[in-house]
């Protein structure tokens, strides 16, 4: 038995298993998915060797990387909770009841949660250690909510957390993107690192860091069409795996 990293796929999914509470037409809705989908993470970061948990559901159904509690949640602010109200335009998306929140929670948030911390407590009990890459993209073009406007974004992001993210993780990602010619964003334009609740803050053995693509590498943006550079990205993305897992 060997060590796997655990590659977390929360937003590869398009499917909006159910519409109630919906209130935003068909068009806009479906312009709100193909805008805010981190189109094939789940191909781009696959590895047969590792364990990939992916989220079956789209995250402007249900986001979850986001925190159940509004008030802990900054983006909650601007309509994309763990239960998105608004459209990226600010329009209306959605009616979310406390009692809509509490049946998708324990629909879907939770069991994808608990799928994410079995795997993490496997590898904790087998070798002592975990490691998490939260697999992401994002438009070359910032969202109108989204927090950092600035426009020239890098080819690549990762996202740390100042307890699960060691430093060596960091230097070697650096290192990584700097040889294989491409711009590197720490923290920018997005930040943080996803880690179970059950260990968040806890259990400084569960590391995790964050790989976010610019879509302009591997997408014919704004469409989800795959460009001609589809298949590097996914190389340089697998290598990437593969120099973390190393440290393991």
């Amino acid at each position: 038995m060997h060590n796997k990293v655990i590659l977390h796929v929360p937003h590869s999914s398009p499917v909006i298993p159910s519409f109630e509470g919906f209130v935003v037409d068909t068009h806009s809705l479906t312009n709100e998915v193909l805008k805010l989908t981190d189109w094939y993470t789940d191909d781009l970061f696959y590895s047969e060797k590792d364990e990939m948990i992916k989220a079956e559901f789209s995250r402007v159904f249900c986001d979850s990387e986001r925190f159940t509690n509004d008030a802990e949640e900054v983006m909650y602010q601007y309509g994309m909770g763990v239960l998105y109200e608004l459209c990226d335009d600010g329009r209306m998306m959605r009616e979310v009841t406390p009692e809509l929140k509490a049946k998708l929670l324990n629909g879907y948030y939770l069991k994808h949660h608990s799928n994410l911390n079995a795997a993490v407590n496997q590898q904790l009990n087998s070798f002592g250690k975990a490691l998490i890459i939260d697999c992401h993209s994002y438009p070359s073009k910032p969202l109108n909510r989204d927090l950092d406007k600035q426009p020239n974004r890098p080819d690549f992001n990762i996202g740390t957390d100042s307890y699960h993210t060691p430093q060596h993780l960091i230097d070697l990602s650096i290192a990584y993107f700097k040889n294989a010619g491409y711009t590197l964003g720490v923290n920018y334009p997005y930040k943080g690192a996803l880690v179970p609740m059950e260990h968040y803050k806890k259990n400084n053995q569960v590391q995790s860091i964050m790989l976010e693509i610019n879509r302009a590498l591997y997408l014919n943006e704004p469409s989800n069409i795959r460009s001609d550079n589809y298949n590097e990205i996914k190389k340089v993305t697998a290598n990437f795996i593969k120099t973390m897992k190393a440290t393991l």
